[in-house]
């Protein structure tokens, strides 16, 4: 696998407990507490807050049945707090592709260490979109997991996303000494680098929406740049068994997938999803499909 040249990182990109930066990373969202600028009352705003709801942008891509189920928020509230919402977000109008364009210029891409493999991604993972790695056991999917929790950290310049990273692990599988080896190979303090890495272990499918909502507030607050959850299926394999429960299952995977995908896009982050593969013996019959599919 070819790899980046450790000399290019030469620099010796010495990080601090806060992620250095060539400037404050510019926000792209706008904090929910700009709604009691428009006559929304800070009670309800802290309500909306203490539900995992921290951006204008978090409330806009929510159902109403879903805010009307915060304690103490109304019907009308509800009513009232979209369509103000709507007006600092503006996003309820279409726009031309030029200013999509726009729009897109802020998408980083991160680099994964490796050049055959960030080539084949296009330069990178990159942010406001989710990136799932999937593959059979003990084929490296963490080591890419552990490496990019590094190159998040580095500048811009080098290819980084220049900001913390958030690490939710379902399996144990974090070995923070391993990230320190590679901080190394890029010149970095493994201690500075461990510093700004937010780690957390999910034990169930509603401790990781626990988290998720967690990570929400948190990257109001400081700049981050890549979230991780190594790996997504194994907590619904879990909590879900047996075919009685597969709808149920698919269901709840996909407001995960769907609670990810608006992160990314409210925080300019990478979302790194992993996969294990299972066997699907059918696909032998035909002699041209692959027996090896994606878990979910």
């Amino acid at each position: 696998m070819a790899t980046l040249p450790a000399s290019k990182s030469a620099s010796k990109v010495a990080l601090t407990s806060e992620v250095e930066d060539e400037g404050i990373k510019e926000h792209t969202f706008q904090e929910i507490e700009k709604l009691q600028d428009l006559g929304i009352n800070a009670a309800d705003i802290n309500k909306l807050k203490g539900s995992g709801y921290c951006t204008i942008l978090s409330l806009i891509q929510t159902t109403k049945k879903e805010l009307c189920n915060v304690k103490g928020i109304s019907e009308a509230k509800v009513d009232k707090i979209l369509e103000v919402a709507s007006k600092i977000e503006n996003c309820s109008s279409f726009i031309t592709a030029n200013e999509l364009v726009q729009k897109r210029s802020k998408v980083l891409k991160i680099t994964t260490g490796s050049t055959v493999f960030d080539q084949t991604l296009g330069g990178g993972i990159e942010s406001m979109c989710i990136t799932e790695l999937f593959g059979e056991n003990r084929c490296g999917k963490t080591q890419v997991c552990h490496t990019l929790a590094v190159t998040a950290q580095l500048p811009k310049s080098l290819n980084g996303g220049n900001g913390k990273v958030c690490y939710i692990d379902t399996e144990g599988t974090f070995r923070p000494e391993k990230v320190c080896k590679i901080a190394e190979r890029y010149g970095l303090d493994g201690e500075a680098v461990l510093d700004n890495i937010l780690y957390a272990r999910a034990f169930t499918h509603e401790h990781l929406y626990q988290l998720l909502a967690i990570s929400a507030a948190k990257m109001c607050e400081e700049p981050f740049a890549l979230l991780v959850v190594d790996s997504i299926i194994s907590l619904f394999r879990v909590d879900f068994s047996g075919r009685g429960e597969l709808s149920e299952r698919q269901q709840k995977l996909n407001k995960t997938m769907s609670i990810l995908s608006k992160l990314s896009e409210q925080f300019n982050i990478a979302i790194l999803i992993t996969n294990q593969v299972m066997s699907d013996p059918g696909a032998t019959m035909t002699f041209i499909a692959n027996p090896m599919k994606p878990g979910f």
